[in-house]
């Protein structure tokens, strides 16, 4: 962190120097007379960071504050969704969701360091992201004001053109252009594009809308097999070779978006009732969720293994919708927690063209018997008795098939 004090009227904005935090720095000061901390969670972003800091003081903060936020992240809010196998409406893998509540916790971190009073978001009045900081912002802080300018009557800017022309005026530096005006976030597990000619369903995605993997035409002609090593549902090895959180999430990166792996187009639910679409490239997180569901087929029981996926459908509708310092995520972590204790093994799979396919997986807890499973008699399952557990299981159906009958 570097900056020159302004004030004590201070407020922390979320800043990621794309087209809407560029002009809110500019407009916090010009509007409200706030002394503006701008705060960038590292998350993985990569070549967004470049030039960050002094973009940000040359446009009007008084201090600015990038942390590296990569392994934290991956760690404590990547891994939980991981091993809850949440995705939110059968595709997505909630980039976007569970980065919000960690960038929000350390804009109150940051507020509490600096004495602000305020915090601030580019989140528009039509979108989960705004939930998703406010609810963190209450749950950690309710003190805090939190001035969220879409929302603002104050704001007069109405589209991304308004923003673009506002730069303009003022002299804001920004890379967005009419012709690609994607509104896009990025980390370290994914990117999402969204915006301009995606806005309508009936367009394809341009080949252009792709910015960390290959498209299927690009794709390398070559597989991969790559194994993962887990020890109780967290991945520590990649092809034998320990690696932490940061650099084995890369490499996983750097196979999915070689075979053109982890590219969703999905019309969605957002949260504040409206449907919109959304283009996303998970390229290493695709590859490692398939990988932990197949070690998780080796090794849960059939029940546990029904419980947790109904379950996963509720922990990442929460995530989703903002609730991630809920106390009902937090109960449902316990029992993730729980079925995570003997996901201990090694998974391989073969990359290709968009494929991810099953290349073998061991695990010292497997509950998958050879003899058992085989056509051949075993001491440990008669073929005989299978008979009265179908007369006994089936009873009610064959009641009801006499019923029928008879009426």
């Amino acid at each position: 962190m570097r900056g020159v004090e302004l004030g004590n009227k201070k407020i922390v904005l979320a800043y990621s120097g794309g087209l809407d935090t560029s002009i809110m720095i500019t407009w916090l000061k010009e509007t409200y007379g706030y002394d503006v901390v701008a705060m960038c969670a590292n998350l993985g972003q990569a070549e967004e960071l470049d030039g960050l800091e002094e973009k940000a003081l040359a446009t009007g903060a008084s201090a600015v504050y990038i942390e590296d936020c990569r392994e934290e992240f991956i760690t404590d809010y990547i891994y939980p969704c991981l091993q809850a196998g949440a995705i939110y409406e059968r595709d997505y893998l909630l980039g976007t969701s569970f980065g919000r509540p960690l960038i929000a916790k350390k804009m109150v971190e940051i507020a509490h360091k600096e004495g602000a009073t305020a915090v601030s978001h580019g989140a528009t009045g039509k979108g989960n992201d705004q939930v998703r900081f406010e609810l963190t912002f209450m749950a950690l802080d309710p003190t805090l004001t939190i001035v969220a300018p879409w929302k603002d009557p104050k704001w007069t800017l109405h589209s991304r053109e308004d923003c673009i022309a506002y730069a303009d005026a003022h002299n804001i530096p920004i890379e967005q252009s009419k012709d690609r005006i994607y509104s896009e976030d990025r980390n370290i597990w994914h990117i999402s594009h969204e915006g301009g000619s995606l806005e309508d369903p009936a367009n394809a995605p341009k080949d252009d809308v792709y910015t960390i993997s290959k498209t299927l035409e690009e794709a390398a002609e070559k597989a991969d097999v790559i194994t993962l090593e887990f020890r109780q549902g967290v991945p520590v090895s990649i092809n034998g070779r320990v690696s932490d959180p940061v650099n084995l999430l890369t490499q996983l990166n750097e196979y999915g978006a070689k075979h053109g792996i982890g590219q969703i187009d999905m019309v969605e639910n957002r949260l504040v009732g409206m449907k919109s679409r959304g283009v996303y490239e998970t390229p290493g997180g695709s590859i490692l969720y398939k990988m932990h569901q197949l070690l998780e087929q080796l090794v849960l029981d059939r029940d546990t293994l029904r419980v947790k996926q109904t379950l996963a459908i509720d922990y990442a509708q929460l995530v989703y919708d903002g609730r991630w310092f809920s106390s009902l995520r937090q109960s449902l972590d316990a029992f993730v927690t729980e079925t995570q204790q003997n996901l201990t093994g090694t998974v391989s799979v073969k990359l290709y063209k968009g494929n991810i396919v099953p290349a073998g997986m061991s695990s010292p807890h497997s509950l998958y018997v050879d003899d058992l499973a085989s056509f051949s008699d075993t001491e440990l399952y008669n073929q005989q008795d299978a008979k009265g557990f179908i007369n006994i299981y089936g009873l009610p159906l064959k009641i009801k098939g006499m019923n029928d009958r008879d009426n």
